[in-house]
């Protein structure tokens, strides 16, 4: 059954019933190959490069894939960043201490402070950023100022530190009540907030001179020098801030001009006082500013000068090359066994380039270049000035530090003594740092099409209790009022005209006095 026979007496395949009633033709001759063996197979279906790529539209089209986008490669930075703090101080830290987790404890006690920051700063609003950015500016400028007087009173007193009463001032650091605090990393984020408010409260007006020069000029320049005395590093990615605030606003061209010859004077008077004492130079010693300048022009030998000048560049070299494309394996670096000077905080990545190889800095630099794409998304999809120009201000914070610091390691930019944000040792930046990160989650989350989505299906009450409450729906139109129903007759100073135009209000129309005057007061 099943077969039928035709007219050459072979057999032919006849296509069954299905049980719905039609039918389902048997797979014949013409189903296999030019061999008769298994039939051709059909092509992958959603794996060529455009369904990946119309993939990936959809997913970045989502409501909230900017918030996604920023936790998500910021939580790996944090824990790639705990693991290499780990990696490189627990050697020295069993051969000093006897504990080889010392320093990753204490970062990882800075890391939990810096996420219960996040979280506060990701259910303010930006009313609330705007009202703290003038406390927080005059905060980090008195603390800056303190940090100054008793560094420069130490220089004259030719100690290493100096103190008032609970307070006492080392290089870049405050030691108040035994917890240590760097100023220059809370000026950062108040120059943010501050720069923000003042620029998108100026508007159009930024076009004129006299709209820079009160209040912003002079506060942004009293701020680099006080930063910059003790640390270049931090007022040159202060003066990356400002320019990232400033492009953001559409500042005209000539005034970036101005403004960067302005900034290259302040820069190389920055570099000359170093020779009178600033930050970590001596009183008629070498300007150590200009020899790490000098050397990044002119590049000596290095088999000349790694035992003396570029001792540190030197070794970072090494690491480098040491790592390969794969690296030697996690913990397993020998170069930060006190032979590579600040392994744990200026030269990290020197670290993950030895034991992760250019694999892992790839990974660490596509976490960057992601972070660096959803902030400037961010930048872009809100509508609120101030969110705009305070999420591009951060974003170029981080992104300029990070390059920066990648920059001095691999020799492709001179040695500031930046950090590598969530990456390398430090409490107070690492906090600073996420408090940032916690105020564009705030602002992407505040995005309209992720603001219309979290209303239409909000979260349960107590994840908006314990998480973030619901942003402001963004403006809507206000509709044209429908006119009021018709009380009663309508007077006669309003009745239409035989043109069809009503009578302006309050006109009373003429009349003709008829009849006596007695006639009337009836």
């Amino acid at each position: 059954m099943g077969e039928g026979r035709g007219t050459d007496g072979t057999s032919q395949a006849r296509p069954r019933r299905e049980p719905g009633g039609g039918r389902r033709p048997e797979a014949g001759p013409t189903a296999r190959g030019a061999d008769g063996g298994a039939p051709p197979a059909a092509p992958l279906r959603g794996l060529d490069a455009a369904g990946g790529l119309a993939a990936l539209r959809g997913l970045l089209d989502r409501p909230m894939a900017s918030y996604y986008l920023l936790i998500s490669s910021a939580g790996l930075l944090l824990l790639i960043g705990l693991t290499m703090v780990f990696s490189a101080t627990s050697v020295k830290d069993y051969a000093e201490a006897g504990n080889a987790t010392t320093s990753v404890v204490k970062q990882a006690i800075f890391a939990v402070i810096g996420v219960v920051a996040f979280w506060a700063c990701q259910r303010l609003p930006a009313t609330t950023y705007r009202a703290l950015g003038r406390p927080l500016l005059f905060t980090a400028i008195g603390l800056l100022l303190v940090l100054n007087l008793l560094v420069a009173w130490a220089r004259l007193s030719n100690t290493d530190s100096a103190s008032i009463g609970p307070i006492e001032a080392y290089l870049n650091w405050l030691f108040i009540g035994g917890v240590q605090v760097q100023p220059s990393e809370l000026a950062k984020f108040a120059l943010v907030l501050w720069g923000a408010h003042v620029v998108a409260r100026k508007g159009a007006a930024l076009g004129w001179w006299r709209e820079l020069a009160t209040p912003l000029v002079p506060m942004v320049g009293l701020l680099f020098v006080l930063v910059g005395y003790n640390d270049l590093g931090t007022m040159i990615c202060l003066l990356a801030l400002v320019v990232g605030l400033l492009w953001a606003a559409g500042v005209r061209l000539r005034v970036f001009g101005a403004l960067s010859v302005a900034g290259l004077i302040g820069v190389g008077l920055l570099i000359a006082v170093a020779s009178l004492g600033a930050g970590s130079g001596e009183r008629g010693a070498e300007n150590y500013r200009l020899a790490r300048l000098m050397s990044f022009f002119s590049p000596p030998d290095p088999e000349e000068c790694k035992l003396t000048d570029c001792y540190q560049l030197f070794q970072g070299r090494l690491a480098i090359e040491h790592g390969g494309w794969f690296g030697v394996g996690l913990g397993k670096g020998s170069l930060k066994w006190d032979w590579l000077p600040e392994a744990h905080n200026d030269f990290i990545f020197a670290v993950v380039a030895e034991e992760l190889g250019v694999v892992g800095c790839a990974v660490i630099l596509t976490l960057f270049a992601v972070l660096a794409y959803t902030g400037l998304r961010i930048a872009r999809r809100v509508d609120d000035p101030f969110r705009r120009l305070a999420a591009a201000a951060v974003t170029t914070w981080l992104i300029s530090q990070a390059v920066i610091n990648v920059g001095g390691v691999v020799g492709l930019m001179p040695i500031t003594g930046l950090p590598l944000p969530f990456i390398s040792d430090g409490g107070s930046a690492l906090v600073v740092t996420l408090a940032a990160v916690g105020m564009l989650a705030s602002f992407a989350r505040a995005e309209p099409d992720a603001a219309r989505a979290l209303h239409a299906r909000p979260p349960a009450r107590w994840v908006r209790l314990l998480w973030a409450p619901l942003p402001p729906l963004p403006g809507r139109r206000r509709r044209t009022a429908s006119p009021p129903a018709a009380r009663g007759p309508v007077p006669r100073a309003r009745q239409r005209r035989s043109d069809e135009q009503a009578a302006p209000r309050g006109a009373r129309q003429t009349r003709a006095r008829s009849g006596t005057a007695s006639e009337r007061r009836r």
